[in-house]
């Protein structure tokens, strides 16, 4: 969680989300034909390729896919595939493209598919490396797996630990008989991060992919490296994390406003 990382997501489909914003599921279950296409009133088409029978992607789950993208000229621009990297993210989140967040929404677990996706719901008028402006995209995807999306932990009841600094803890899981980490040290940390108001603005969990870093030399907000400092490897805590140890009067983007307490619910997964 590098002091804007969390603005950082992936490579590739997270690059730039489109304008518009997929906002629910459509009806699936009487659409499920092999190589019947598809069109959506967003101007998404899809086709299904083979038929899975697992958990349905709805909107707010976690799915990981294998994808490869082509232009319509049949240039292929990405591929999870030829990387051997699967890719997750949570659907609905807006951590992709629109036309992703719509299509995956009708899918399940063991499907494999082929988008076509209009500029309008893809990157629009900006360029993205090699794939053009205003350019229509294919994407042959395979659903590999789907899980819950990060939710907060439940802390109702439990102890708060307060330090001079500001920061605030709470621990759920605490392993006093494993190792703590040194500054310097490279550590790995699943986390989620929300507002005051419960709004989730980031979440390695969603992503399917611990976040490292060395923890003490200022990688990360001051908050997040007193705090990983104090506790061992295992332990489960949620940080609550005054402005001044975090983005202070700037805030950070359009995610994070000026002067705001964050919490981070974090696990930390291991030490190197």
């Amino acid at each position: 969680m590098k002091k804007l990382a969390f603005l950082s997501l992936s490579i590739g489909l997270t690059a730039l989300t489109s304008c518009a914003v997929f906002k629910g599921n459509s009806p699936k279950k009487d659409t499920r034909e092999i190589g019947k296409v598809i069109s959506t009133p967003s101007g998404l088409s899809y086709v299904l390729n083979e038929l899975g029978s697992g958990e349905a992607v709805d909107s707010g789950k976690v799915v990981t896919v294998h994808y490869t993208g082509f232009l319509t000229d049949s240039t292929q621009f990405d591929s999870s595939k030829d990387r051997n990297d699967p890719f997750t993210f949570k659907v609905g989140g807006g951590m992709v493209i629109s036309g992703w967040d719509e299509g995956l929404s009708y899918l399940r677990v063991g499907d494999k598919a082929t988008f076509t996706i209009p500029p309008s719901i893809g990157y629009g008028s900006q360029a993205q490396g090699i794939i053009p402006a205003n350019s229509t995209l294919i994407f042959d995807v395979d659903v590999l797996s789907v899980k819950d999306g990060a939710k907060p932990f439940d802390v109702k009841g439990m102890d708060t630990t307060s330090f001079p600094s500001g920061l605030k803890m709470i621990k759920l899981v605490e392993n006093i008989d494993s190792i703590q980490p040194n500054r310097g040290q490279m550590v790995s940390v699943d986390y989620s991060g929300y507002l005051m108001d419960g709004t989730l603005f980031d979440s390695s969990v969603d992503r399917g992919k611990p976040i490292e870093f060395p923890v003490g030399n200022g990688s990360v907000i001051k908050g997040w490296d007193e705090a990983i400092l104090k506790m061992h490897k295992g332990d489960k805590a949620r940080l609550i994390i005054p402005a001044s140890l975090a983005y202070g009067e700037r805030g950070a983007g359009r995610v994070i406003p000026p002067n705001a307490t964050l919490i981070f619910d974090v696990v930390l997964m291991d030490i190197k």
